[in-house]
């Protein structure tokens, strides 16, 4: 058995449903796994946790990148999202998704989405931040989620996908073996199925999207609680390189102590010529990187960060005054709404901009099918680690994974479709401590206060520390207080698996000795590929601890190798070759012929460079919120493996 036996408390399922396959989640990701699924001819469920159309994927301005322009090459493409991932994507993995990306592109716009066309017809390509050609492809100016996400729900409804709406999932489901048995979830409101019921499937598909509500001020909405990632972890999976998370450096500044989803300002406002100012007008990129504003996410927001501190400021300035009334209205109606309605004009005056949480670079680690080290457990999307995107997300390429590996997840399941095993019940199933929803915010605060933009292993300490405090609050609860022990309900579970992906992000950022992508810490500056050019892998043990280990190399270790049960002795992950994909399944699809073909594919890279740094000691790191430790944090004394 490689689960963990730890669960969230909730009553026992009172209904189930029979499937081949359940996607949990229902962005571009889900829907699309779903729908590739469904024209094999399996049963597919759709589980999310709001409408069809509530996930994150409706909330992206910029668009989506592929090489799709005249000139541009996939070798092209691959080689920015190498140098914005800092040393640390795997090379198969974005090579996958630069050479299938244009026709996946393809595939999407004949299924019904509609991109931003010039008066000949042709895609209109924009640029951002880290690209050096135009190859984001964008819809209603600036709302491509949002055209991506009704052109994909049309087909799921077309289709006749089944889908529970309004759907919080608790915990997969397992059979004797330990493989992949279904999930239970909990639906909220009256319908077919109310309460909590279960999905039996041999397959389940984790497309569940981000965990931007961990922090105060962030561009996610609000159901991005990083459930996937609290759940996978409870089930014995493996989460990778959670310490990167990307913070948008243009999010609008809506004052210090604004929470919650704020206002994205796109990199394409950027792309298309705005100047990132201090409030004397100086362009202070300029200079800190070859391509200025459009240097990739990590430095931009660096760039911010130490320009606010140096004036003492709490915000810079967007300036893009100069593209006009009839631009602004055309090519970023939303932006230009949303900046309106909070007070600002920028056709008239610059906007008042800061970075925000925007992106986990990290999640669930997969191998170049989807798979997860669970079997029968897959994942894509945000919630994944596929190691596309190294230490830092290169711009619009999140839409372009979603849609590459939720092809290759289906056609897996499609080429090693089962039957589900009975779920079993765990062994003295360990019940969490549910956390209040009150604590909530306090949680935020100490993430954004510790684990925030600008880190050190005193704030990463403090943060550990009072997180360890949250938790110790409810596994002790005296009845009384404001943080006293939740009870079963959604925004209790939605708090506890929150606790749960804060400690395991401070406990890898502590971990993480240097400055790399967007994992910055102000006591150690420097990048350092001798002791770091490596991924930090996390496992959930069944004493609540967690067990942080580096890979030996920059190179994942497979997700098909013998997975042991959990305390028993592990490889610290050494390098090797990951999994090429199954046999494509049938198309749901036809080609589309509107866009250039894809140009020439990349040549392969030489042999990686080997680290010869020793393998590392297995360390054990406090649990993750929703696991009841009592054991505190590392100290920062504490021995550490580089």
């Amino acid at each position: 058995m490689t689960g963990t036996g730890i669960r969230l408390q909730a009553p026992a399922p009172g209904w189930a449903i029979d499937a081949d396959v359940v996607v949990v989640g229902s962005g571009v990701a889900g829907l699309t796994a779903a729908l590739r699924c469904t024209a094999a001819g399996l049963r597919t469920v759709v589980v999310t946790k709001a409408r069809l159309d509530d996930g994150s994927t409706r909330w992206a301005q910029g668009g989506i990148a592929a090489a799709l322009g005249e000139g541009d090459t996939p070798g092209q493409h691959m080689d920015d999202t190498l140098v914005a991932g800092a040393g640390l994507c795997d090379e198969e993995a974005v090579r996958a998704l630069v050479t299938e990306g244009p026709d996946a592109v393809r595939r999407l716009i004949a299924t019904g989405a509609r991109f931003d066309k010039d008066d000949s017809g042709t895609i209109e390509l924009t640029r951002e931040g880290g690209h050096h050609r135009r190859r984001i492809a964008h819809a209603g100016g600036d709302a491509t989620g949002a055209e991506i996400s009704r052109a994909l729900v049309d087909a799921v409804r077309d289709r006749g996908v089944r889908t529970i709406e309004n759907a919080l999932v608790l915990d997969l489901l397992t059979d004797a073996d330990g493989r992949t048995a279904g999930v239970t979830l909990h639906v909220m409101g009256e319908g077919q199925h109310d309460g909590v019921g279960a999905v039996h499937a041999p397959a389940v598909v984790l497309a569940t999207g981000g965990m931007g509500q961990v922090f105060s001020a962030t561009t996610n909405p609000a159901v991005s609680t990083g459930d996937g990632v609290a759940l996978a972890l409870r089930a014995g999976a493996e989460v990778s390189d959670v310490e990167f998370v990307q913070f948008h450096p243009t999010v609008l500044f809506l004052g210090r102590d604004a929470e919650g989803q704020q206002p994205l300002v796109s990199e394409a406002v950027r792309g298309e010529g705005a100047h990132l100012v201090d409030a004397d007008g100086v362009r202070f990129m300029v200079g800190q990187h070859e391509l200025a504003e459009l240097a990739p996410r990590d430095i931009v927001a660096k760039g911010i960060m130490r320009r606010m501190r140096e004036q003492g400021v709490d915000h810079m300035y967007l300036d893009a005054r100069h593209f006009g009334a009839a631009m602004w209205e055309s090519r970023f109606p939303t932006i230009l709404a949303a900046c309106r309605t909070h007070g600002y004009d920028p056709v008239t005056e610059p906007i008042p901009v800061a970075p925000a949480a925007h992106y986990a670079s990290g999640g669930v680690r997969t191998d170049l099918r989807g798979r997860t080290t669970v079997p029968g457990l897959y994942a894509c999307g945000e919630v994944a680690c596929t190691g596309v995107h190294g230490a830092n997300r290169l711009a619009s390429n999140s839409l372009l994974e979603g849609l590459v590996f939720a092809e290759r997840i289906a056609d897996d399941i499609v080429a090693h479709r089962g039957r589900a095993g009975e779920p079993v019940p765990h062994p003295a199933p360990l019940a969490l401590p549910l956390l209040a929803p009150s604590s909530r915010t306090r949680i935020q605060h100490v993430m954004t206060a510790g684990a925030g933009v600008l880190r050190s292993a005193a704030s990463l300490a403090a943060a550990a520390e009072e997180l360890d405090a949250i938790h110790g609050e409810a596994a002790g609860d005296s009845g009384s207080g404001e943080h006293k022990a939740g009870v079963p309900g959604v925004e209790s579970w939605e708090t506890t698996n929150l606790l749960c992906v804060a400690r395991v992000l401070v406990a890898a950022a502590r971990r993480r000795e240097e400055t790399r992508g967007c994992h910055w810490r102000e006591d150690h500056p420097d990048r350092d590929d001798t002791a770091w050019r490596r991924h930090l892998v996390v496992r959930l043990e069944p004493d609540r601890s967690l067990d942080v280990r580096a890979t030996a190399t920059h190179d994942f270790p497979p997700t098909d190798a013998a997975v042991p049960a959990p305390g028993a002795a592990r490889a610290p992950g050494a390098a090797a070759a990951r999994t090429a994909p199954a046999a494509p399944a049938a198309a749901w699809a036809p080609e589309a012929s509107e866009i250039p073909e894809a140009a020439d594919a990349p040549e392969a890279p030489g042999t990686p460079e080997a680290s010869g740094a020793p393998s590392t000691p297995a360390v054990t790191e406090p649990a993750a919120a929703a696991e009841a430790a009592e054991a505190p944090a590392t100290p920062a004394d504490a021995p550490r493996e580089p």
